[in-house]
């Protein structure tokens, strides 16, 4: 049977049995580096939708995405399960992103929960009125850009609690931040979107930033492809070095 042929039927069996993140990791760590696919196509939408909140661009999402897959591949043998691994790879994300928008000198602290960023709302400039900007879009285009019209510290913990429906908690862990800080953001966050989108946001979120078909496959294609280079260069997660400077990896 061939490699490719042998990595499919992996995958379908992985599938089937509904493997678990620890199992996916373990089977990995094993040599199965296949399977690794499954970790990125059960969190890619939430990766993109994290770099995005941050970056606000497409190109460089996705740029963010790889990195932070093969960042994750690269250090899995230092994530211990304190954490659950989605906390552990979106950390890394965030990280990631942040690195590169500090890199481009663009970046608004998420650190001041004093900073209530009224100044940079925008919501107000995208349409003269709702029943023209009702027309002009479907709702879920709407919530994108309300949500990314908010200021970043807001706006990353609107994206996750209400469009990645995290609980409070696992926010919190995500960005680091006491639940406290993240309840305040959260309640700023909406009244800046006004009460009407507060309103609709958690029916409606789910339709918003798809991350699915060509997309997906590409930035797991690209993924692996950083990874083989990668594993040409190196051998042996405990042999692997450090490959590039950039954002730090959470301990997990």
């Amino acid at each position: 049977m061939s490699t490719a042929m042998e990595n499919s039927a992996l995958l379908d069996k992985a599938k089937w049995e509904a493997w678990t993140d620890l199992e996916v990791i373990e089977r990995v760590k094993a040599g199965d580096t296949a399977v690794y696919e499954i970790l990125m196509r059960r969190y890619n939408q939430r990766l993109y939708r994290v770099a995005r909140a941050i970056l606000r661009d497409d190109g460089e999402t996705e740029d963010v995405i790889q990195d932070a897959y093969v960042r994750a591949y690269e250090h899995l043998d230092e994530f211990r399960g304190s954490a659950p691994f989605s906390t552990w790879l979106t950390r890394i994300a965030i990280n990631e992103a942040l690195h590169r928008l500090r890199s481009r000198q663009r970046v608004q602290q998420l650190e001041d929960p004093d900073d209530d960023g009224a100044g940079h709302m925008q919501l107000a400039e995208m349409s003269p009125n709702p029943e023209q900007q009702a027309s002009a879009m479907e709702l879920g285009q709407f919530l994108e850009k309300a949500i990314l019209s908010l200021p970043e510290q807001y706006r990353i913990v609107v994206m996750l609690r209400d469009v990645e429906e995290l609980n409070t908690s696992e926010t919190a862990a995500a960005l680091e931040l006491t639940e406290e800080n993240v309840k305040v953001r959260l309640h700023r966050g909406r009244a800046m979107a006004r009460r009407w989108l507060s309103s609709h946001m958690r029916s409606n979120a789910k339709s918003a930033f798809p991350f699915m078909g060509t997309r997906c496959d590409r930035v797991v294609a690209n993924a692996f492809a950083r990874l083989e280079r990668e594993l040409n260069c190196h051998s042996g997660f405990g042999e692997r070095a450090d490959w590039r400077k950039g954002a730090r990896i959470p301990s997990g």
